[in-house]
C-alpha cells in the first residue's frame, strides 16, 4: 500500500461521489477461503497451469504472454491504482495496469440473462464482463457483473469460474482520503458457496496521477526466454 502525504487531514466524504485516482496494493487479500469445487470447476482448475503449481516454462497463466487478465482477476491482483470518472448514465471505472477501463451503467438496466447460451436474447461473454450500479446510501457505490468470459482466471493460482459468474462489488468511501472495496464471487457452475474474495483499502493520490505500466508482449517474451525459462529447469514430460 503507498504512503501518501496529505496537507490536511482527511475531511468528510463527498456525498455518493467516488471521482479521482486511488492507489492500492498489488493484491487483494483474501477474506474467506477457496470454497470446495464442483467436478466441473475441479477440471478447469486442473487446466489453469499457473507459476504457483508448476514451472514457468510449463505455465499457460494469460499474464505471461500478455493477454488480458479480464475482470474481477484484474481488480483483484493487479489492482494497483484506480479511477472513476462519472457520468450522466455511468461510472467509468480505469485501471492504471495495462489501461484498461470499464463501464459500470447506473441508468437503471439490467444485467445479461442468458451468456453464450442458445437463448434468442443470449448475448457474448466478454473479458470485463456487463456491470451496472447504484448507491447505497450517499457513501457506497454497488457494483453487479456477469456475462465473464469463462477463460480468464480468477487469481494468480489459477481458479476458474464460469460464464455464470456473478461478481458483486462495494466501494466505500470512508473519508476525504480512503476508499474501501470489497468483492464477492457466485458462481453455483464451479464453488459450493458464494465467497468473499478479497477486500481492499485504496487511499486517494494526491497529485492525481497514474504510473504507465503496461504488460509488453515482445518484454514477456524476452524474459521467459532468457530468464524465467531457463531457471525453472527442464521441462516434465
Amino acid at each position: 500500500m503507498p504512503h501518501y502525504k496529505y496537507a490536511t487531514p482527511a475531511g468528510p466524504a463527498p456525498r455518493q461521489d467516488l471521482s479521482g485516482e486511488w492507489g492500492g496494493p498489488l493484491s487483494a487479500p483474501k477474506i474467506d477461503p477457496v470454497p470446495p469445487m464442483t467436478a466441473f470447476g475441479q477440471a478447469r482448475f486442473a487446466a489453469n497451469k499457473s507459476n504457483q503449481r508448476i514451472n514457468v516454462a510449463e505455465s499457460n497463466d494469460p499474464l505471461d504472454t500478455c493477454d488480458p487478465l479480464g475482470f474481477p482477476r484484474n481488480a483483484l491482483w493487479e489492482s494497483r491504482g484506480i479511477a472513476f470518472a462519472k457520468m450522466p448514465d455511468k461510472v467509468v471505472e480505469l485501471f492504471q495496469y495495462q489501461k484498461v477501463w470499464r463501464e459500470i451503467w447506473t441508468d437503471g438496466r439490467a444485467l445479461p440473462q442468458h451468456v453464450d447460451s442458445d437463448a434468442p436474447d443470449s448475448t457474448d461473454s466478454r473479458y470485463y464482463g456487463y456491470s451496472v450500479g447504484h448507491w447505497d446510501g450517499d457513501y457506497t457505490f454497488v457494483v453487479d457483473t456477469a456475462g465473464l468470459d469463462q477463460d480468464t482466471w480468477l487469481d494468480n493460482a489459477g481458479h476458474p469460474h464460469s460464464a455464470d459468474l456473478h461478481v458483486n462489488e462495494r466501494y466505500t468511501r470512508v473519508d476525504q482520503h480512503t476508499l474501501d472495496m470489497t468483492v464477492t464471487l457466485d458462481d453455483p457452475k464451479v464453488y459450493t458457496r458464494p465467497w468473499m474474495a478479497g477486500k481492499t483499502t485504496f487511499k486517494w493520490i494526491p497529485q492525481q496521477q497514474f504510473d504507465e505500466q503496461l504488460c509488453v508482449p515482445s518484454h514477456m517474451q524476452d524474459y521467459t526466454k532468457l530468464i524465467a525459462k531457463p531457471a525453472s529447469g527442464p521441462v516434465s514430460k
